[in-house]
């Protein structure tokens, strides 16, 4: 005989899909429920806290006695919130900063040892209560920030005034500034590589890059840009720009320029995007090219769709246009896909497909704003401290401008990416996806594979894209950069070396940790090793091609059009 449903979790469950669909009220409900379940584990846990209190409150005692004592909650290393020595000497401070950390952390620990409740559960109720944690930061407010207090002393109170006009500037935009977006322009000091739009249709447009060398290497590269933002973070600048790199060192170079979609895209699917996007440019540059085959690169989205696409080559029977590829930043293995995971299940999907039913698309703005509060000590309250109450202007920077360039995704697409992606992990599972009518199997590819991945990456973590290294059936040379998803790879060679990163071959590894420890950590840029791997396979050099051929004559002068859509 069954047992009868719980009443109070069917209302929850109720509540959850309409009214809750993020799961942010029910996921710390769920923790209070099984801590009332479990008292005397939890009567433990608060004991932990008291004798915390008693060992903060014996030290503030010490301190105003003038007694010397160490700090006995110490702010992490990249804490930047307390770094200011006010926090340690200034017993009231230090004091209230003590107490801030330890409710944080015992909060945070106590949720992650809540009984009866699944780990994804854990994770969602500490990524929430830490939103909550974060907003109530002293070093947020004007008096509990000596910083603050300090500089409106020095300048007379001119510093509050200057953080007033931000907010009112942010108040009317309806976000916080995170850059000065009025010192860039896309094609005049942003995306400034010469070159030429080759080719256009509904999608995207095909950049093909001027040559600088005398001569080229025969097989051009065609880089998929990822269409979540804007393909210019690979040519942010002169010395950053990995397109300028490679074509600085002879290698013909074209590059996805994705349009931004309006609700009259939103049956565009997933299908559209494979083979009237990719495979199109990738046949598009092979005939400029006069060549049989291409290098082709993948950059986090762009290298998922890559890296089914070249699965749906791998059942042909005619030759695949690509003849081996890097990825960069990648998933194809979506069951542990990172921190975003807190916002993927039934319900945040379906509450995702109504907000693009009414619409055709999803904002980009509101994908942003997702990702900056995975981080939202570093990348919201950040800003609103120093935006406000130290009363400076956003900085100017170019990598931050082009993060806030936001896209849009069309509803279809985004739909399937979601359902085939994140919740059902389709694509790591043989033949269980199935694009322009054919199952795909990962295992059939027997191209030769770069692919990077980057130590501190929150939305594609590493050891997820070397899952890579298994599933595919060629042969794998594999790099891990230190740094983030953006930055681990806007990464160019400097003198003396800024970043590091392990490189080796990783066919059919399925141990990152055991790779990463059989690897020596190198210092500069994985560039260099990436473009000696492909002049080992991009053939002879040859004179440089035509920028578009009759059949493709040359449309436009990079950037294009298609990224200047807002």
């Amino acid at each position: 005989m069954s047992m009868p449903a719980d009443p109070m979790q069917t209302v929850l469950e109720g509540l959850r899909s309409t009214v809750d669909p993020l799961g942010i009220m029910t996921s710390l409900w769920d923790v209070q429920r099984a801590w009332s379940r479990h008292p005397r584990e939890l009567a433990g846990r608060l004991s932990l806290l008291g004798s915390e209190l008693w060992s903060l409150h014996l030290d503030a005692y010490q301190s105003m006695l003038g007694l010397a004592s160490e700090d006995p909650v110490p702010a992490r290393e990249r804490d930047q919130r307390f770094q200011d020595d006010a926090w340690v000497k200034n017993p009231y401070l230090n004091l209230l900063k003590d107490y801030y950390l330890v409710y944080t952390r015992w909060v945070e620990d106590s949720i992650f040892a809540t009984p009866e409740v699944s780990e994804k559960g854990r994770r969602r109720a500490a990524y929430w209560a830490r939103q909550g944690l974060n907003a109530l930061a002293p070093s947020n407010y004007f008096w509990t920030n000596p910083q603050a207090v300090q500089r409106f002393v020095e300048t007379g109170g001119r510093s509050l005034l200057a953080g007033f006009s931000h907010w009112l500037g942010d108040r009317t935009k309806g976000d916080v500034s995170m850059v000065d977006e009025e010192v860039f322009q896309v094609g005049v000091n942003l995306a400034t590589t010469p070159g030429k739009v080759v080719f256009r249709n509904p999608l995207l447009e095909l950049i093909q890059y001027t040559p600088t060398t005398e001569q080229v290497r025969a097989v051009p590269i065609v880089i998929v840009a990822p269409w979540i933002n804007k393909y210019y973070i690979l040519d942010i600048n002169q010395k950053k720009s990995l397109v300028h790199y490679l074509v600085e060192r002879g290698y013909t170079v074209f590059v996805t320029s994705w349009k931004n979609p309006t609700e009259a895209m939103r049956a565009t699917t997933l299908d559209d995007y494979m083979l009237e996007g990719i495979l199109r440019v990738m046949e598009v540059a092979r005939d400029i090219c006069g060549v049989p085959q291409v290098h082709a690169v993948g950059y986090c989205i762009g290298g998922t769709l890559l890296s089914a696409l070249m699965a749906w080559l791998a059942r042909a029977e005619e030759p695949s246009p690509i003849a081996h590829w890097s990825l960069l930043t990648t998933l194809v293995d979506f069951s542990n896909p990172g921190d975003i995971d807190i916002f993927i299940d039934e319900d945040s999907v379906r509450h995702i497909e109504r907000m693009m039913e009414k619409r055709g698309y999803l904002d980009g703005r509101e994908l942003a704003v997702s990702f900056r509060m995975l981080r939202s000590n570093s990348l919201i309250w950040h800003y609103v401290v120093h935006n406000y109450l130290y009363g400076e202007d956003p900085p100017q920077f170019d990598v931050l401008y082009w993060n806030t360039d936001c896209t849009r995704l069309p509803e279809a697409m985004h739909s399937a990416y979601l359902r085939d992606m994140y919740l059902d992990n389709k694509l790591a599972r043989p033949d269980a996806l199935s694009l322009g009518g054919r199952p795909l199997d990962l295992g059939r590819i027997e191209a030769p594979l770069y692919a990077v991945g980057t130590e501190q990456d929150h939305i594609a973590p590493w050891k997820e894209t070397f899952k890579i290294c298994a599933q595919t059936g060629g042969a794998v040379r594999y790099a891990l950069a230190t740094s983030g998803h953006i930055i681990g790879i806007v990464n160019p060679p400097v003198d003396p070396p800024k970043r590091r990163f392990w490189v080796g071959d990783a066919a059919g590894a399925t141990d990152p940790e055991a790779w990463r420890d059989s690897m020596v950590k190198m210092p500069g840029s994985w560039w260099e090793d990436w473009e000696t791997w492909l002049a080992e396979r991009c053939g002879p050099m040859v004179e440089p091609r035509p920028l578009g051929t009759q059949a493709y004559p040359a449309l436009a002068d990079a950037p294009g059009t298609y990224v200047l859509e807002r």
